[in-house]
C-alpha cells in the first residue's frame, strides 16, 4: 500500500507514497476498530444502554480518529469515496429493493429485517462492480479531470434513479 501522507508507524518514518507492508497497518487497525465498534455496538443495542450522549462521545471521538488515520493513510480521494458510497448505497439499497418488491405488491418494511441481510449485500457488491466498470468502459485511466467527471456523473444519475424509483414506488 502506498501512503498518502507521512506518518510515523513504530517508531520507523515513512514518507509520502512509500510502500507500507500490510502487517504494519491493518492488523493493528482491525483489532483496535474491533474493540471500540464491538463495544459501541452493544452500548448501542443493550438493554442497559448508556445516555445517548455517551454513546455519541465514544463512538463520535473514535471515528474521528480513525478517519484522519484513514485520509493519512488512504488519502482524501478514498475517504470521500467510502462517504459518497455509504450514503448512495443506504439510498439505492433501500429505494431499490422496496421499488423491486413494489412490483409483487410487497414493501421492505414487510419483512424482518435479518431477510435483507443477503439482497442488500449483493445489491453492495453489484454497485461496487458497476462503478468500477463504468470507470472502465470510460477509459479514464490515470486521466484525474475525466475520472472525477465520470465520478460525478456517476453519483448524479444513481441520485436519480433512486429518487425516482423512490418517488414511482409511492
Amino acid at each position: 500500500m502506498k501512503l498518502k501522507s507521512a506518518i510515523t508507524i513504530n517508531n520507523k518514518a515513512y514518507n509520502k507514497g512509500d510502500d507500507v507492508p500490510w502487517y504494519t497497518i491493518y492488523p493493528f487497525f482491525m483489532f483496535h476498530m474491533l474493540m471500540f465498534g464491538g463495544s459501541g455496538f452493544f452500548m448501542a443495542y443493550s438493554d442497559n444502554s448508556p445516555d445517548v450522549m455517551f454513546l455519541y462521545m465514544h463512538g463520535g471521538i473514535a471515528i474521528t480518529v480513525y478517519t484522519v488515520f484513514y485520509l493519512v493513510i488512504f488519502g482524501l480521494d478514498e475517504v470521500k469515496w467510502m462517504f459518497i458510497n455509504a450514503g448512495l448505497g443506504l439510498l439505492g439499497i433501500y429505494s431499490q429493493i422496496d421499488w423491486i418488491l413494489s412490483f409483487f405488491g410487497k414493501r421492505v418494511g414487510d419483512y424482518p429485517y435479518y431477510v435483507h441481510v443477503i439482497p442488500f449485500l449483493y445489491f453492495i457488491l453489484y454497485t461496487f462492480l458497476l462503478r468500477h466498470a463504468i470507470l472502465d468502459i470510460m477509459n479514464v485511466g490515470d486521466d484525474e479531470s475525466k475520472k472525477q467527471k465520470v465520478e460525478f456523473g456517476y453519483v448524479v444519475f444513481s441520485i436519480l434513479i433512486y429518487v425516482g424509483s423512490y418517488l414511482l414506488e409511492k
